[in-house]
């Protein structure tokens, strides 16, 4: 025979037990949230988003559709409140997209690098270069075939700053203007055995996959990426679903996803370097 003082803890387990499953099974059948992510091609072409959003998902028990187009078209999609929440990697647009009153806030996400990438045999002669704008002149100077993004994006507004740090507009036949996003720009960059400015983790998932080009121009201060994550304003746009949003740039944001964002690695390489408030307190 149990001791009797066993038996109300045996219940109440058994009670608690009952309640739990209960919840469990009205939590799996209602519908899941839906939040609208506008950002750029490089968090799905580098393979980022497949690898962080389940996390999301299953804590929210929402779905994600994930919109990837450029920085530009992504921000024009928060303007018309056809999105929830942005990650996109423009700052001065960034932050006058805040201003503008669309968005709530932007914070820190993550970062990486542009790098200039071409044909291994480098008709330019700018491998090794280090200042970015003396790099394209010189592949202006030399015709050597260069493919712009020329689609409003993140990628694209950068190069467009080369291009006026360097004091020249490019035109003629070498230049071209693909109107498309990366992953389709370094295709067309080694069909041309062309050169092109790219993010670095969109390049290394292509590399990894045997693209033949090759990294020629790094490491100018220029260059340097950051991300940030910007809830729509919902005094803006009453149809967004503001709270999910809010959610999601606190989810990306915290030390847990920051640290999934610092592990994933393409060919033992690091994409994105974590760069949040909460992930720089707790490194210091």
């Amino acid at each position: 025979m149990l001791p009797s003082r066993k038996l109300p803890r045996l219940l109440i387990a058994a009670f608690l037990l009952l309640i739990s499953s209960g919840i469990t099974l009205q939590a799996q059948d209602t519908e899941p949230q839906r939040l609208i992510l506008a950002t750029t091609t490089s968090t799905e072409d580098s393979g980022l988003l497949d690898y962080i959003l389940p996390d999301f998902e299953a804590l929210y028990h929402a779905t994600v559709d994930v919109i990837a187009v450029g920085t530009g078209q992504a921000l024009a999609l928060g303007e018309s409140g056809d999105a929830d929440v942005l990650l996109v990697h423009a700052r001065a647009r960034e932050d006058a997209f805040v201003e503008s009153g669309n968005g709530l806030i932007r914070y820190d996400v993550m970062y990486n690098d542009f790098i200039i990438v071409g044909p291994a045999d480098d008709p330019a002669g700018i491998s090794g270069m280090t200042d970015a704008a003396a790099a394209i002149a010189q592949i202006a100077t030399s015709g050597a075939t260069f493919v712009s993004r020329g689609d409003d994006s993140g990628t694209h507004t950068k190069e467009l700053a080369i291009w006026e740090a360097a004091a020249l507009t490019p035109e003629g036949d070498w230049y071209i203007s693909a109107g498309q996003g990366m992953g389709a720009v370094l295709t067309m960059s080694e069909e041309l055995q062309a050169y092109t400015l790219t993010d670095r983790a969109t390049f290394a998932t292509r590399a990894a996959d045997g693209i033949a080009l090759m990294i020629v121009v790094e490491g100018d201060p220029v260059l340097f990426n950051p991300y940030g994550v910007i809830p729509v304003n919902p005094a803006a746009h009453p149809g967004i679903d503001a709270e999910l949003g809010q959610a999601f740039a606190h989810w990306i944001t915290s030390l847990p996803t920051q640290e999934l964002i610092a592990s994933y690695q393409v060919n033992g390489l690091t994409l994105f370097v974590p760069d949040s408030v909460p992930w720089r307190v707790a490194h210091r």
